[in-house]
């Protein structure tokens, strides 16, 4: 079955390179496009979307808040955010939304489709380091104190110490891979690991893993441990 896909972003020649690299591909179909958020939401009432690839700055309801509603619904599309990098401030907020990933506007195509791919597969959603390096950029906008920071630290207590440790290195930008090789364990039993944190903290993927790490300080920025 092809990977329905959504075009949210206001440039309409932006959405055209968009279609015709995922056109040209035999399990990508782009089902639905949209100019700005308020305008995504309402065609996902009518179409059946698989992935929603997701501008930031729009006119009417921006990417970040429509990616929070979306996100929000039963049995929501993965949102993958786009973002200019240097220019767009949002990026962070996006994941936090709720976006399994992000990706530049002038990323590679073969890129872009291998993250629609891996996002739709429930997979490594980006590359960890790329993530990696987005959150040290924005790592100031996360809370620092209040009740928020000591509700999100009180949840790691659910994990045991191998878990913490794992989601330590997930937060890191490792892979499951790296992982293995670092704590001399299978990758099967490192992606076992993964699974449970994603459980017990009712978290959706590994870019949530890294967001909520970050929150509760048990990295910093520069990706160390706390």
């Amino acid at each position: 079955m092809s990977i329905r896909v959504m075009l949210v972003d206001d440039q309409v020649l932006l959405r055209t390179g968009f279609r015709m690299v995922l056109a040209a591909q035999p399990d990508m179909d782009v089902v639905a496009e949209a100019g700005d958020g308020a305008e995504a939401i309402e065609n996902l009432r009518a179409t059946q979307v698989d992935v929603v690839l997701m501008d930031v700055r729009m006119p009417k309801l921006d990417g970040v808040e429509a990616t929070r509603r979306i996100c929000a619904g039963e049995n929501p599309p993965k949102v993958i955010i786009l973002t200019t990098f240097d220019l767009d401030e949002y990026a962070f907020s996006g994941l936090k939304a709720g976006a399994s990933g992000f990706m530049l506007k002038d990323v590679p195509p073969s890129e872009l489709l291998g993250a629609i791919r891996a996002v739709h597969s429930g997979d490594a959603v980006v590359a960890p380091s790329t993530t990696r390096r987005l959150l040290d950029r924005f790592s100031p906008m996360l809370p620092s104190s209040g009740k928020e920071t000591r509700a999100v630290d009180k949840t790691l207590e659910k994990l045991t110490d191998r878990e913490r440790e794992v989601m330590m290195l997930v937060a890191q930008g490792l892979s499951n891979g790296e992982i293995a090789a670092r704590l001399v364990l299978s990758e099967a039993t490192v992606k076992t690991h993964v699974g449970r944190i994603l459980t017990k903290l009712a978290l959706r993927d590994r870019v949530q893993v890294v967001v909520l790490a970050y929150e509760t300080g048990l990295v910093r920025a520069g990706g160390g441990a706390a």
